[in-house]
C-alpha cells in the first residue's frame, strides 16, 4: 500500500537576503539564511527543527507560513504548492497554518485586549458573525489554555510569561488550524514554566489532532514533544530520524557535538563532551562543499570540495555526510 502523502513537504527552499551598499543602494552580497532544505511532516506528527542560533530555522518557519517570501524552493501543503499562492488562497491556506511566536511579550499587541487579540482572526476569516459570538469563543479558547474566562478584558502587560504565551497559543488555535509552527515557544520562559508550555501543546495536539512544526535550540525539549527531529547547520539540515533513534545513535559528527552538550540528570553518567574547533563560518561567505568541514572533527579533502546529499539509510535516518550513512 502507498504511504499517505504528507501534510507539509518542502523541497530545496532557499532564502538570501541581500545585502545592499554603494550610492545607489545596489546588492553587493547576500546572506544565505536558508539554503536548499528539504523535509516532510506527516499529519498528526511533530518535527522537531534544532540547530545553533543563527543557523536558519525560524527563517526556515517564516518561509513555510510566506511571512517571508523564498528565494527558491516549493513548499507544497495538502498537495498544493504554497509558493505561488497569493490574495484570497493564500488567506485561505494562512488560516490552515498558524505560528506561535518566541516572545511572548512583543508578539502581542499592547493596545489590544485578550478578546481583540484572540479574537481578531475570528473576524477576519468571518468565523464568527456577531461580537457576541466572538467572546464565546475566545473564552471557549482561553479555557482551552488554562486561562480563565475574567482575562477577556485584560492587557498583555497585566500577564506573566507564561500566560502570555498561551494567549499566543490560543490565538493559533482560534481558526482550528492544521498545522502550527512553532518557532521557540518556550526559549524566553523560565525551566519550570517551559514544561507547562510543551505539556500544553501535546495535550492539545492529542485532543485536536494538531501537526507541529517544532523549532528551537534546546534539545533536551525537543526530546520529549518531537516524533522526529531535522538538524540544521548554517542553513543545511544535517541530518533527520525519528527523534529516540537521533539522540541514542546520531550519525553526523555536528548532531554527536550537540547531543555531548546536553547535561545528563543523572550524576553517575559521565558524557565526553566533544569541542569543536573555530565559530561559525559567516552565513554571507558560506564554506564550499560541507558547510561543516571546516569545524568537522573527521574531515577529508573531499569534504571542502563536494556538498554531500541528504541520504536515506534502510532504517529512515538521513544523513548528509560523506563518511557517515
Amino acid at each position: 500500500m502507498n504511504a499517505p502523502a504528507p501534510l507539509l513537504s518542502v523541497r530545496g527552499l532557499k532564502k538570501y537576503f541581500p545585502i545592499k551598499g554603494g550610492i545607489f543602494s545596489r546588492e553587493i552580497d547576500r546572506v544565505h539564511a536558508v539554503d536548499g532544505v528539504s523535509f516532510d511532516i506527516a499529519e498528526g506528527e511533530t518535527l522537531g527543527l534544532v540547530g545553533e542560533s543563527g543557523c536558519g530555522k525560524s527563517t526556515t518557519g517564516r518561509c513555510v507560513m510566506r511571512l517571508i517570501e523564498p528565494s527558491e524552493g516549493e513548499i507544497w501543503f495538502q498537495n498544493r504548492n504554497v509558493t505561488v499562492l497569493d490574495g484570497e488562497e493564500l488567506r485561505a491556506i494562512r488560516r490552515d497554518i498558524q505560528i506561535i511566536f518566541q516572545d511572548p511579550f512583543a508578539s502581542l499587541n499592547p493596545r489590544h485586549t485578550v478578546a481583540g487579540i484572540v479574537g481578531e482572526a475570528l473576524l477576519i476569516h468571518r468565523l464568527a458573525k456577531t461580537r457576541r459570538d466572538v467572546e464565546d469563543r475566545v473564552v471557549e479558547l482561553l479555557e482551552t489554555v488554562g486561562l480563565q474566562a475574567g482575562h477577556l478584558r485584560r492587557f498583555p502587560h497585566e500577564f506573566s510569561g507564561g500566560q502570555r504565551q498561551r494567549i499566543g497559543i490560543a490565538r493559533a488555535l482560534a481558526v482550528k488550524p492544521k498545522l502550527i509552527v512553532c518557532d521557540e515557544p518556550v526559549s524566553a520562559l523560565d525551566v519550570s514554566v517551559q514544561a507547562q508550555v510543551i505539556n500544553l501543546l501535546e495535550d492539545l495536539q492529542e485532543k485536536f489532532g494538531l501537526t507541529y512544526l517544532f523549532i528551537a535550540h534546546d534539545l533536551s525539549v525537543v526530546e520529549h514533544i518531537s516524533n522526529r527531529v531535522a538538524v540544521m547547520y548554517l542553513g543545511r539540515i544535517v541530518e533527520i530520524a525519528r527523534a529516540r533513534d537521533l539522540y541514542d545513535n546520531p550519525r553526523h559528527p555536528y548532531t554527536e557535538a550537540l547531543l555531548s552538550a546536553v547535561p545528563i540528570p543523572d550524576p553517575s553518567l559521565k558524557r565526553t563532551r566533544i569541542k569543536l574547533e573555530g565559530d561559525v563560518p559567516n552565513p554571507i561567505n558560506p564554506p564550499t562543499g560541507c558547510h561543516f568541514h571546516t569545524r568537522c572533527p573527521i574531515a577529508e579533502p573531499r569534504c571542502s570540495e563536494t556538498a554531500p546529499p541528504l541520504k536515506q539509510g534502510a532504517d529512515g535516518h538521513w544523513v548528509a555526510c560523506h563518511l557517515r550513512g
